[in-house]
């Protein structure tokens, strides 16, 4: 009777020990897909802010103008679903339609002077800051996640339920010589 009674409450002790895990691991799998979102919506407003830019070159460049609405119309909202793929590829995008509105400020000096296009840029600026921000959040959302996948006895509740290690955002190709916007 005394056996019987510590195997059951073992038991039980071993189920509400397994639902905490699994409540976790799903909590913060939540946590990464909510920070990954945020991140679209910050680049959603950057998207908006080149679309602005390229409205306001139509004026000067014609052939640069198509360019800016060829890479925009290429882009992709970022979701709950996206990866850290989907992600890159979106910076990698906006990186492009920014330095192609670089060059063009360049050429075009009354362009750059535009109370329109310098609004913009700071908003630009801005939006950059919160992307980056949010790049943060995910990746140390992330790093809570996988810890608690990757670490014993965790790991093994995180395999059974098929919760697998999720990737990093990294850096993006070329950010570090892109061209400032002030």
């Amino acid at each position: 009777m005394l056996i019987s009674m510590v195997l059951i409450g073992l038991v039980i002790i071993l189920v509400v020990w397994i639902i905490s895990v699994q409540n976790k691991l799903v909590s913060v799998d939540e946590f990464c897909k909510n920070s990954l979102s945020q991140i679209g919506v910050q680049q959603q407003s950057r998207w908006d802010a080149l679309t602005a830019l390229a409205d306001l070159t139509k004026n000067y460049s014609s052939f640069e103008s198509e360019t800016l609405i060829k890479i925009i119309s290429a882009r992709k909202n970022i979701t709950m679903g996206s990866t850290t793929g989907d992600v890159q590829n979106q910076e990698n995008l906006l990186q492009k339609g920014f330095a192609s509105i670089n060059a063009l400020a360049e050429a075009y000096p009354d362009l750059k002077a535009n109370s329109i296009y310098i609004k913009t840029m700071d908003n630009v600026n801005n939006y950059e800051n919160n992307v980056r921000m949010s790049r943060m959040v995910y990746n140390d959302t992330v790093t809570k996640f996988n810890r608690m996948v990757l670490s014993f006895p965790g790991s093994i509740i995180a395999k059974f339920l098929k919760f697998d290690k999720r990737n990093y955002l990294e850096d993006v190709d070329g950010k570090k010589e892109m061209p400032s916007f002030k």
